[in-house]
């Protein structure tokens, strides 16, 4: 495809990016999918995906996938189809509450959104998954998860046009999942979410086993 070589150097670019002065020892985490369609966009790694490099590998990981197997796409699959990009791209640290991890600051997020401006551009995306509120406000209006999630959104970005659908953040200390008609939401999300990747030839859609 002709977004390959593209992202390959791009993806080079950014294993070296060193623009928010970290410790040497934090290093960006970059997304394995060679030639996608779709990207997931989430908020930062965390101390997990900092330590083995792959995004999405720690608790929150393993439910977002067992959603995404619900939408028809295989953990597999998933990180060799589609983007998983970030806000931000470098663990930011233990939040200072001690309760998960730091918000990654206003000034890292401008740093770091040159990246996802550039990925926008070079995969062109039909298909958006942001993921947690840092990733959705990016893309749609700072409203109520409730009234964005469950729904497939028309949004503008600087590579084009795409569709949005948001999933609310997977991590353990999110309570948001666990209120109200919010399950009903989120299955609703899922749905539409197979719907749209095996459109896009990815997985089998929603309610069934994936295909790679």
């Amino acid at each position: 495809m002709a977004t390959k070589a593209p992202l390959a150097s791009h993806c080079l670019a950014l294993a070296d990016c060193r623009m928010c002065g970290h410790d040497n020892a934090v290093v960006p985490i970059v997304s394995g999918a060679a030639s996608p369609k779709a990207m997931l966009v989430g908020q930062a790694p965390g101390r997990v995906e900092a330590a083995g490099g792959q995004p999405f590998a720690g608790r929150a990981g393993k439910t977002l996938f067992r959603w995404l197997e619900r939408a028809g796409v295989d953990e597999k699959t998933a990180r060799r189809r589609i983007y998983i990009a970030a806000i931000t791209r470098c663990y930011p640290g233990p939040s200072p509450s001690g309760r998960g991890d730091r918000v990654p600051s206003p000034a890292e997020q401008e740093a770091c959104s040159v990246w996802l401006d550039a990925e926008l551009r070079i995969i062109r995306p039909r298909l958006l998954i942001p993921v947690g509120r840092l990733a959705i406000t990016r893309f749609l209006p700072n409203l109520p998860l409730d009234q964005l999630i469950g729904r497939a959104h028309d949004v503008t970005h600087v590579g084009g046009r795409a569709t949005a659908i948001p999933l609310p953040h997977p991590s353990g200390a999110s309570s948001w999942i666990h209120q109200g008609n919010h399950p009903a939401l989120l299955e609703r999300a899922l749905e539409l979410i197979g719907r749209e990747l095996a459109e896009l030839g990815i997985g089998s859609g929603p309610g069934k086993r994936s295909v790679a």
